[in-house]
């Protein structure tokens, strides 16, 4: 795996059902790099705390190989690396591959795979299209979220290597069961992860607690 882009975005203040809202996902490649911290990417905008950003939640990766599927739905749309709000494009990554707390390195940077993305309306802003969110959770290219285990600055052309590799549900999967109609007793290996994200955690619980 390889970065191919770093991206970090200003805040946009936008129109949405009658009122303003205000969000990150605006993100454009940036020569120098980015540093990723414990929280956050220094220098980077997170709007909305509640779903972006925090210990579990500190980057955003998304792969480079699904642009083309993208595109193919979106031929009329510029789509420059950045497009899904990731703060890192990478080639090679693909999340059937990875699973929960799986660690990597990039450079002198540590990360662990935490949760899949869960998108929300503000993709509607970069494809304008309604139809967005939907296609998202539907095509299983849900890009990882990652905790920060030793920062530093990260660069495109920067190789991904996985250090670590845990014996426990891919992302994909993980992904999958948050937006599932059927009930699978193995959703109980991705509550019971100590590695996976907590806010991801609650959702698994919220969405099927009843049935565990």
């Amino acid at each position: 795996m390889k970065i191919v882009s770093t991206n970090i975005g200003e805040p946009r203040t936008l129109p949405f059902n009658g009122k303003e809202v205000t969000t990150g996902i605006f993100k454009f490649p940036v020569e120098e790099g980015i540093f990723l911290g414990a929280e956050d990417v220094e220098k980077d905008h997170v709007i909305d705390r509640r779903y972006h950003g925090g210990i579990d939640k500190a980057c955003y990766l998304y792969s480079a190989d699904h642009y083309e599927y993208w595109q193919k739905l979106y031929p009329e749309l510029e789509m420059p690396w950045g497009m899904f709000g990731e703060n890192l494009t990478v080639e090679g990554l693909h999340e059937a591959q990875v699973n929960i707390g799986d660690v990597f390195s990039i450079g002198d940077v540590i990360v662990q795979a935490t949760q899949p993305r869960q998108p929300c309306y503000k993709l509607n802003f970069r494809f304008h299209d309604k139809e967005i969110v939907r296609q998202f959770v539907d095509s299983g290219f849900s890009g990882v979220y990652v905790r920060v285990l030793e920062g530093g600055q990260v660069t495109a052309g920067t190789e991904m290597k996985r250090i670590e590799r845990k014996e426990s549900v891919s992302i994909q999967q993980v992904y999958t069961w948050i937006y599932a109609s059927d009930f699978d007793p193995e959703i109980k290996r991705a509550i019971n992860d100590p590695n996976i994200a907590a806010s991801c955690r609650k959702d698994l619980l919220k969405r099927w607690g009843d049935l565990l």
